[in-house]
């Protein structure tokens, strides 16, 4: 269960970030016109970018607690892990970070696929803005979706 206690203060939260990788679950969501959905990235890393939703886990957060966390908080709507399926895992390396251009960061993300009606989902903009649905069959090609948002297709592909 997430608590207060499982958060780091910023500070060793940046500690964190400048010397150990952090892990996440990304959530590629498909509806029923085999699009996913992307949304604008309003933090760094890959601020601007056109990104699927998720987040990191927390320490002493089970797998199961941080994806209905992450699917509440990016999608507006709890989801259980069971329900999705893992596509793989993958490395996401950028130059900068939450705290500086100067500081880089390292993701591994457990990148989870699920189906779901588009009216379940209640989308919040403290993540992400400017919501948009891509084709799976035109996301290889379309240079606005950040490439950590693309590394997965092949597994999502086979999934389908």
């Amino acid at each position: 269960m997430t608590t207060e206690s499982n958060l780091l203060p910023l500070k060793a939260f940046k500690q964190v970030v400048q010397n150990a990788p952090l892990f996440a679950i990304d959530l590629v969501v498909v509806n029923d016109k085999n699009q996913i959905l992307v949304g604008e990235r309003l933090n760094a890393p890959a601020k601007g970018a056109l990104f699927v939703p998720g987040g990191r886990v927390y320490k002493n957060e089970s797998l199961e607690d941080a994806f209905k966390r992450l699917s509440k908080a990016e999608l507006g709507c709890e989801l259980e892990r069971h329900q999705a399926c893992l596509l793989g895992l993958y490395d996401h390396f950028y130059d900068d970070s939450f705290f500086s251009a100067n500081i880089s960061t390292h993701y591994i993300n457990a990148t989870h696929a699920i189906r779901l009606s588009t009216e379940l989902l209640n989308l919040p903009t403290e993540q992400h803005n400017k919501y948009l649905w891509v084709a799976i069959d035109e996301l290889a090609n379309d240079e606005t979706v950040h490439k950590f948002s693309k590394v997965f297709l092949p597994a999502l592909i086979n999934w389908l």
